[in-house]
């Protein structure tokens, strides 16, 4: 057997139990979903503009694009426990940066690493659910810990000031010890190189797409001639960073397309039921609590979902994660205020049971030794959502 077949089998007998790989995935959507509510403070403590420090949560975005497939990649390349290791240190100095950031630059680059830090603790918990009922448990508590965030955010600011309500994402670290504990020394890998051009190329796409709203024509730009450098380099680098194998299958292909559609709807209606209520009379708590109980109840539907969607043929699982995608939006146009919380919790379950079955069944689409890097991708696909999403709002409800 050669050394990377045993790698790959000696990190396939990781046994973690599901609790910590939850614990260690699951704070990363306070990183996103928290500074929503302190923007105000947080412009206030550092004398900047709202628009300069809306920065915060766009880098935040970025960084989770960027660094999903760079430390998947890294996964299959140095392992998962250099990738652990690796993503700690950065959520740590992140957090610390964070709340000791001195200006809005700094407070920007501690978020970057909180974002990639972040994104590469949430692929390893991916790597190691293996069953759609781990992989449902860890996309429910990160949808849980998305829901609860800002009041979380709010809560802690009062008592200790908006610098430490920001460090959040570094409870993901109280899980790494057992995590590492669970993971197998891997052999030293021979043969690997670090695909550095791949990387960046899959790094600067990544950038690119997710500022297409923010930023058209140049994002456009950047974003046709990374791709196009990215394919004539995956052409003569089959086994570089980003693998010809994983990405010229059909079948991963349409499973990422379809991730990110029910991405792209679940956070458009993320701003769209808000602002719809509001012209309603609703008033600003009652709004919060709909919201923060619809997206619980959908986190709950979707781990349901999300466990059984591993026995069912695949046209079957579709055709559910369509339905429940699809009444979303529908009962936004068709139905009243009094259902649009509604709304809201189909479609976190459709897109957090999407991200475990599709996720896991992409993963599954690929060879072995590249399953890491297809889940890397997949995941990259479902995170651009984020960016389309608000997109998509702004053009039917704030235009």
């Amino acid at each position: 057997m050669s050394s990377m077949t045993s790698v790959r089998a000696a990190e396939r007998t990781a046994t973690v139990p599901a609790v910590f790989l939850v614990l260690l995935a699951a704070p990363l959507s306070f990183g996103t979903t928290t500074p929503t509510l302190l923007l105000g403070d947080i412009a206030a403590g550092f004398g900047a503009t709202a628009g300069a420090t809306a920065w915060i949560g766009t880098v935040f975005g970025m960084a989770i694009a960027i660094g999903t497939p760079v430390l998947a990649g890294l996964i299959r390349l140095r392992g998962l426990r250099y990738a652990l290791l690796l993503s700690t240190a950065l959520v740590l100095a992140g957090a610390a940066a964070a709340v000791f950031a001195p200006t809005l630059a700094v407070l920007l680059i501690a978020r970057i690493a909180q974002g990639i830090g972040g994104a590469g603790l949430v692929v390893i918990a991916m790597n190691l659910a293996g069953s759609p009922l781990r992989m449902g448990l860890v996309t429910s508590g990160i949808s849980m810990c998305g829901a609860i965030g800002p009041l979380l955010g709010a809560w802690i600011a009062r008592l200790a000031g908006w610098p430490l309500a920001l460090a959040l994402p570094v409870l993901g670290l109280v899980a790494v010890p057992a995590v590492l504990r669970g993971l197998p020394h891997p052999a030293r890998r021979s043969g690997l190189r670090f695909d550095g051009i791949g990387a960046l190329l899959l790094a600067v796409l990544a950038v690119a797409l997710v500022n297409l709203t923010r930023f058209p024509v140049p994002a456009l730009s950047g974003a046709v001639l990374a791709g196009t450098l990215l394919v004539l380099h995956i052409h003569r680098t089959p086994e570089g960073f980003v693998p010809r194998a994983v990405v010229a299958r059909p079948l991963f292909g349409l499973l990422s397309a379809f991730g990110l559609v029910l991405a792209s709807s679940y956070f458009a209606l993320l701003y769209i039921v808000p602002a719809l209520l509001a012209r309603d009379d609703w008033a600003t708590g009652e709004i919060g609590t709909a919201q923060l109980f619809a997206l619980l109840g959908g986190a709950g539907l979707a781990w349901l979902l999300a466990t059984f969607g591993g026995r069912l043929r695949m046209r079957l699982l579709a055709c559910l994660l369509l339905s429940s995608g699809a009444a979303a939006p529908l009962l936004v146009l068709l139905g009243g205020s009094a259902v649009f919380p509604l709304a809201i919790g189909l479609a976190a379950c459709a897109a957090s049971s999407g991200q475990a079955t599709l996720g896991l069944r992409a993963a599954q689409s690929a060879a072995d030794q590249y399953r890491s890097t297809a889940l890397g991708l997949f995941n990259l696909c479902y995170q651009l959502g984020s960016a389309f999403g608000p997109a998509l709002a702004a053009a039917l409800v704030f235009a």
